[in-house]
């Protein structure tokens, strides 16, 4: 009986780390979409002066 126990807290264990491992996960894809909003005229601009610098530096 001992043993049937241990294996049922095992589980719920398991259990516990999987569901929380999806909840970060799912939150994780909101977030990010909420970045991919569309940008601004000023802010696409300052975006693409930023690479242009990036870019001016390495060649």
């Amino acid at each position: 009986m001992e043993r049937l126990n241990w294996g049922y807290i095992q589980l719920g264990l398991v259990a516990l780390i999987f569901g929380g491992l999806q909840v970060w996960w799912i939150s994780s894809v909101f977030w990010r979409r909420d970045l991919a909003r569309p940008q601004s005229g000023g802010e696409f601009r300052k975006s693409l002066e930023r690479i242009w610098k990036k870019e001016q530096r390495q060649g």
